[in-house]
């Protein structure tokens, strides 16, 4: 009973169940129905399900047909009338066809035309968008186009800063694109580039300058050399105004010009041309002639690159070549003048560059650095200068190269070079020039001396007279009341030789100009150099002359009565330098001349000479006497040489008349001595054995003679019988024998 009861309750809710699927299946979108017909299969009485939806279906069927039964003729009604709308629907149908074959006929153009339009948008589409990115692509080669023409027309330092701007500004908006890829690749190469042609022109630069120097330094002296003129007008006159620019002015005005030659500049590099004007009133600025723009754009485009203590090392070590080069004098430079001023102004135009650059750079070079140099260039160029100026024989030359070093000092003392150690030096060459004077006035001294008449310079007019009263400081009140003609008692020699001395003051004295000394230095050295000519040259010249072979006495007398008057004439040459130096003698640590020593020891060996000439002059006679010491006849005259002899010192005798009388006596006195000896040797000949009363006779004569001579006062001045007493030795001797 149970099992039936299970089984029925079973059999009911199995019941429902499908029940429930079918309500499910009828209600449920056929979509979602899968899951329903699942849960029939998974259960066990799909059978019954199934017999359960059959018997559903048949319910269904019946009210369908029922319902079709109550609709029929409503169903029928609406069959005709559908068919009646079929016949409408036909026509209808044939209507909207042959429309739309007339639409789609007319509307082919349109649909061609609409295409057309569609393709004209969609390029129009197209272009608006390559504008568009043409718009931000050509700002970048605009600026590729413009870095190119400024490399190609070498604007090195607008290219580099373009080169910036297309790389942080530009090309990071079009970065995507290839061709902006190829330029960023390429940036590197053109940033090298940049600085491989700017340093390009900068050798360039380097090497005009090099070749350029002297041009620069030639202009720079010029202007020194302006200025000096200029100091010496404004010495002599009232400054009223100046047209030369001062360092700092031209500075100034260079810096402003700067402005148009500066990196952004497009200038070229190198010396410009000027033109050497010589009437121009004003030499251009050193400056001036140099285009330094190639420098200031590398520095500049090396700072921007951080590649500027490059720049700054390549520069410097460039330059020191240079110096080196530069200070390397040739071989010939002291053969003339042009040598050492070429050298000069290739040093000079190498400063000036460098002190420009100096003070129109930042740091590029400073002074640590120039002052560096410029040690360097002191020592070798005072070494140069020592070595080939001891070359030069030509006082000209030096006279010349003094003023060249003094000009090539003080132009670089305006520029602030130190330069005391070539004035120094120009205290050495001082010496040297001395030297070469006193060869050139030995010379002239020895033209002078020998081309000498060594006679008394006659006069005839006034005119003449006050000539040569004006070439030699000469005052004798006898002489002018003389008429004319009248002589002097010197030869030509005495003022060529005294105007001589005074040129050679001359030249002493231009050698001290611009040397920056005091008057006392300059009269102490003018007086030191004038002892010199005195002492060594005037006095070896005169010292040759007078040991000449074939002097005359006359011409000896004449050199001790024209020395005589040299001698005099040292006070006036006292006086003369006390002029053109300003410093009196009496001043202490004024060195004194010596040329009264001079012409003493010139004249002493004049008189010498005399003496000496005079006894060769007696001896020449005594060769001819011929003694006959066994003669039997008696003479009644002197013999013929003996009176020749005499008749000679007469002569000689009255030549002395203008000599000092202690000269003149010591002469006669040294004569007389001398042939009072020599005859007396020869009677003490050793081949005379015998003598007869014939040859004692003859030789009393001559003795006679002698005495008579003595007697006679040859020369006025000796006490009574003074000049007899040469003679007494000999007549003792003869009576000695006779008796």
């Amino acid at each position: 009973m149970e099992r039936v009861k299970m089984a029925e309750a079973e059999s009911l809710e199995t019941a429902a169940e499908h029940e429930r699927i079918l309500r499910e299946i009828e209600s449920t979108d056929t979509a979602c129905i899968g899951p329903t017909l699942r849960s029939v299969y998974d259960g066990e009485e799909h059978g019954r399900f199934m017999e359960k939806l059959e018997t559903r279906i048949r319910n269904h069927d019946r009210e369908i047909e029922k319902m079709c039964n109550f609709h029929y003729q409503g169903f029928v009604d609406s069959i005709t009338e559908l068919l009646k709308v079929r016949g409408e629907a036909q026509k209808l149908k044939n209507q909207v066809t042959d429309t739309n074959r007339k639409l789609q006929h007319e509307g082919k153009e349109l649909v061609i035309a609409m295409e057309e339009l569609k393709q004209c948008r969609l390029q129009q589409r197209n272009i608006s968008a390559t504008v568009d990115k043409l718009m931000l692509c050509l700002p970048v080669l605009e600026m590729y186009s413009k870095l190119r023409d400024q490399m190609k027309t070498k604007r090195h330092y607008p290219a580099l800063k373009t080169l910036e701007h297309l790389e942080h500004t530009y090309l990071p908006q079009v970065s995507h694109y290839r061709f902006c890829k190829v330029m960023v690749d390429n940036i590197p190469k053109l940033r090298e580039e940049i600085k491989d042609v700017s340093m390009s022109d900068l050798k360039d630069f380097l090497e005009s300058i090099r070749k350029h120097s002297d041009k620069i330094g030639e202009t720079a002296m010029k202007q020194a050399q302006q200025q000096r003129n200029l100091d010496n007008i404004i010495l002599q006159q009232p400054r009223i105004g100046s047209k030369r620019k001062s360092k700092k002015e031209a500075y100034t005005i260079f810096d402003t010009e700067i402005e148009s030659t500066s990196p952004k500049s497009e200038q070229d590099s190198g010396i410009l041309d000027v033109e050497d004007e010589e009437d121009d009133e004003e030499v251009p600025g050193a400056q001036d002639l140099v285009d330094f723009s190639p420098v200031y754009r590398c520095l500049h485009i090396y700072s921007v690159l951080g590649a500027r203590e490059t720049f700054e090392n390549y520069y410097r070590k460039q330059r020191r070549k240079q110096a080196r080069l530069v200070l390397q004098p040739p071989s010939n430079m002291h053969e003339t003048l042009d040598g050492y001023r070429k050298y000069f102004n290739q040093i000079v135009g190498f400063f000036v560059v460098e002190d420009h650059i100096l003070h129109t750079t930042q740091g590029l070079v400073n002074r640590a650095y120039i002052d560096e140099l410029w040690e360097m260039a002191l020592s070798k160029t005072i070494a140069a200068l020592r070595t080939h100026s001891s070359y030069c024989s030509d006082p000209n030359l030096v006279l010349d190269l003094k003023n060249l070093i003094v000009l090539f000092a003080d132009t670089l003392q305006v520029y602030g070079f130190p330069v005391n150690q070539l004035f120094d030096m120009l205290l050495e060459i001082r010496d040297q020039y001395s030297e070469t004077l006193l060869k050139k006035w030995s010379g002239i001294f020895r033209n002078i001396l020998d081309s000498d008449n060594y006679s008394p310079i006659p006069v005839t007019s006034e005119e003449m007279y006050k000539k040569v009263i004006g070439q030699f400081p000469f005052q004798d009140a006898e002489l002018e009341k003389q008429p004319f003609p009248k002589k002097f008692p010197f030869s030509e020699f005495v003022p060529k030789v005294y105007n001589q001395i005074k040129e050679f003051i001359y030249a002493c004295l231009k050698f001290s100009e611009d040397l920056h000394l005091s008057s006392t230095e300059v009269d102490d050295m003018i007086r030191k150099s004038t002892n010199l000519l005195l002492t060594r040259t005037l006095s070896n010249s005169l010292q040759n002359v007078i040991k000449r072979k074939n002097i005359g006495l006359t011409e000896l007398v004449q050199i001790i009565i024209n020395t005589t008057h040299l001698e005099k004439s040292c006070k006036y040459l006292e006086e003369f330098i006390t002029n053109i130096t300003n410093v009196l003698p009496e001043t202490v640590h004024t060195t004194k001349l010596y040329g009264t020593t001079t012409f003493k020891d010139a004249r002493h060996a004049a008189e010498e000479e005399i003496y000496t000439n005079l006894n060769q002059k007696i001896d020449q006679f005594l060769q001819l006497a011929d003694y006959d010491w066994m003669t039997g006849d008696l003479g009644s005259k002197a013999s013929d040489y003996l009176v020749d002899l005499i008749a000679f010192l007469r002569s000689t005798f009255a030549v002395f008349t203008h000599l000092p009388g202690k000269v003149a006596q010591t002469a006669c006195m040294s004569a007389c001595k001398h042939l009072a000896t020599s005859l007396m040797q020869l009677l003490l000949e050793a081949e005379v054995r015998q003598l007869t009363l014939g040859a004692l006779q003859q030789f009393n004569l001559d003795v006679r003679e002698c005495e008579q001579f003595a007697r006679s006062g040859p020369v006025p001045g000796f006490q009574e019988d003074t000049l007899q007493l040469a003679f007494i030795d000999l007549r003792q001797f003869h009576m000695a024998v006779t008796t």
